[in-house]
């Protein structure tokens, strides 16, 4: 009986191996259209925000392994759509001024998200770096009149 159980599930995990999320990359990142900031702060863009929020992910292995790539794919998905910092210069100023506020709050609040943090030790950021990443974003913040 548990073996038969065993292959179930290992056959059910293979049959979903067949669906895949899409994350369709761009043909080729124009360097005009890169976020530009400070070398620090792109330092900590790519360490710990570019693998959702630009067009260089790094997919990790169980990135490929359905179910757990749907979840991965889609906060990809979710978080180009967002932000991506390689097409920053294409947004409009208004959505740039709404980004920034956006990334001025969620340094401080939930980015990254935990659970990439618990499989990323590397993407880490110090409240001395959040501070560093809000305070830039809020530099750029021009003051409606």
């Amino acid at each position: 009986m548990f073996k038969t159980i065993i292959m179930w599930v290992f056959g059910v995990l293979l049959l979903l191996q067949a669906i895949q999320i899409d994350i369709p990359e761009p043909e080729v990142i124009d360097p005009k259209e890169v976020i530009q900031a400070p070398e620090e702060i792109m330092a900590m863009f790519k360490t710990s925000c570019y693998d959702c929020h630009s067009s260089e992910t790094n997919m990790p292995w169980y990135g490929n392994v359905a179910p757990i790539s749907w979840e991965v794919r889609s906060h990809i998905k979710q978080g180009r759509k967002w932000l991506n910092f390689q097409t920053w210069e294409s947004y409009d100023e208004e959505k740039k001024q709404k980004l920034y506020k956006g990334i001025a709050k969620s340094i401080s609040l939930s980015m990254p998200i935990p659970m990439y943090l618990n499989l990323h030790e590397e993407a880490k950021l110090t409240r001395a770096q959040r501070e560093s990443i809000r305070k830039w974003a809020q530099s750029n913040i021009k003051e409606e009149n």
